[in-house]
């Protein structure tokens, strides 16, 4: 796969700052005609670089106040026994990320919830149940501290 050149990294960090910014402006932006831009997104989505556009929410606005982190060690290694426990955790509301990790433990989550009572019940009814579970430690996030963006971190 050919590597993104100046040009694609600046249109990918204009359309990750915002994704609604007309491809006008996204030209202007780049110094390129708005038929050249166009080209130049299609190619982005084609190769896999650019995969897909969506918005950003506020979820304490939203009514969700804990956010946690939550560390998972399985039993097995097995690659059919990772993916078995991988589409058990896609099923599961308020799972927002899920990473399988190196060090101590073999995955981390992300999980968004209500309150501490709704944290509570999830891990009742669905993180216990998980297939292969040995160890599940939960850290809560008190204060998310402002950095860079994913898109200032790859594109500058």
């Amino acid at each position: 796969m050919q590597e993104a050149d100046r040009t694609d990294r600046a249109i990918m960090l204009t359309l990750a700052r915002d994704a609604r910014t007309p491809v006008s402006r996204v030209a202007d932006e780049v110094g390129l005609s708005q038929s050249a831009c166009t080209r130049r997104i299609q190619a982005l989505e084609a190769s896999g670089r650019l995969k897909g556009y969506g918005a950003r929410f506020d979820h304490r606005a939203l009514g969700f106040h804990v956010t946690a982190l939550v560390d998972i060690t399985l039993s097995t290694q097995i690659e059919e026994e990772l993916a078995q426990f991988e589409r058990a955790v896609a099923q599961i509301d308020g799972v927002v990320e899920c990473m399988l990790v190196s060090g101590a433990h073999d995955y981390r989550l992300k999980i968004i919830c209500r309150d501490l009572d709704d944290y509570e019940r999830l891990h009742r009814e669905h993180l216990g149940r998980l297939p292969r579970v040995t160890t599940i430690s939960s850290s809560f996030v008190l204060r998310a501290v402002p950095t860079r963006s994913e898109a200032d971190a790859l594109f500058k």
